[in-house]
């Protein structure tokens, strides 16, 4: 992927260097975030046992990259608004901005004006508006404050542990986040809210299922006006994304951690589900195509 010498994204908050974190209280949820229950945490301590990952990790990947509900909030010292000047770091804001352009577009064509989300680079653990964020529940979007969080160590656990290397797998993985602040633009995440409240687990779960799928066919969208603009991508790229999608689907996770899959208890979709929306996104560009929760067949 040929992604150096294009524009980087000015919407970063870079927290490495401050470290550690204070008291405090507070709550709420990230998307995808909520509780696992007992079943969920131990599937996580098995697949950490399999691939040798933090079980947190993998708490953090089958409850929606995000944070256990009611987590504590915790003061964080200022941040440096500076451009990062390390490769890793440029990489994700230059994927950022390419999520931007790109956005900003489709929402002007559709009437609207694209509201740009702050991406904060932290390491070990950081405030947000959704509770205190940790690296060990890998990245997430919080609508509350509408920022994307992520800690950089993580593409070490997608690369090393998950079986997913490759540039545009990790520009898939901030393409999926910036999808989530896509569907909180569109109102989206507050009706899916509203609608949980009213549901049993199985249903959340299944709702769930919907709102990661759709936010991995926007990623898609974004692959495709992205590369149309700037045309970066080398053979083989998608396949990375592809493979990253397959690699942390419900299905391939259970069957690795059990022995068994119980499609009841997904959260994100089967990895054929996360590879078919993402295709799905991909190969017209467009946002009508990822209208998952009119479909009847995911």
């Amino acid at each position: 992927m040929r992604w150096q010498g294009n524009r980087e994204s000015d919407n970063v908050e870079d927290r490495r260097e401050d470290g550690g974190m204070g008291g405090g209280s507070g709550g709420g949820l990230p998307i995808g975030g909520r509780g696992l229950g007992l079943g969920g945490i131990v599937l996580a301590l098995v697949v950490s046992w399999i691939f040798g990952i933090n079980p947190l990790t993998v708490l953090g990947l089958l409850n929606g990259g995000g944070l256990p509900q009611s987590a504590p909030v915790a003061t964080q010292p200022a941040a440096h608004r500076g451009a990062p000047q390390d490769e890793e770091a440029r990489f994700v804001i230059t994927i950022l901005a390419s999520t931007e352009d790109v956005w900003t577009e489709q929402f002007a064509q559709a009437g609207k004006t694209y509201e740009k989300p702050t991406l904060v680079l932290f390491r070990g653990a950081t405030r947000t508006a959704c509770g205190a964020g940790e690296a060990a529940m890998g990245p997430f979007y919080c609508p509350g404050d509408r920022k994307v969080y992520i800690d950089l160590s993580f593409y070490d656990t997608l690369r090393q542990q998950l079986g997913a290397p490759g540039d545009f797998a990790q520009a898939y993985v901030i393409a999926h986040e910036v999808g989530h602040h896509v569907q909180n633009l569109l109102g989206i995440t507050g009706k899916v809210d509203a609608l949980r409240a009213r549901q049993s687990e199985v249903q959340v779960n299944a709702t769930s299922v919907r709102v990661e799928l759709q936010a991995d066919c926007l990623a898609g969208v974004w692959a495709q006006h992205a590369e149309a603009r700037q045309h970066w991508l080398d053979q083989g790229d998608v396949e990375e994304a592809l493979n990253a999608a397959s690699r942390i689907g419900d299905d391939a996770l259970q069957q690795a951690a059990q022995g068994r899959v119980v499609p009841e208890s997904f959260t994100h979709g089967s990895s054929r589900q996360r590879v078919a929306w993402f295709q799905r996104g991909l190969a017209q560009g467009r946002i009508s195509d990822c209208d998952t929760f009119s479909a009847r067949s995911l």
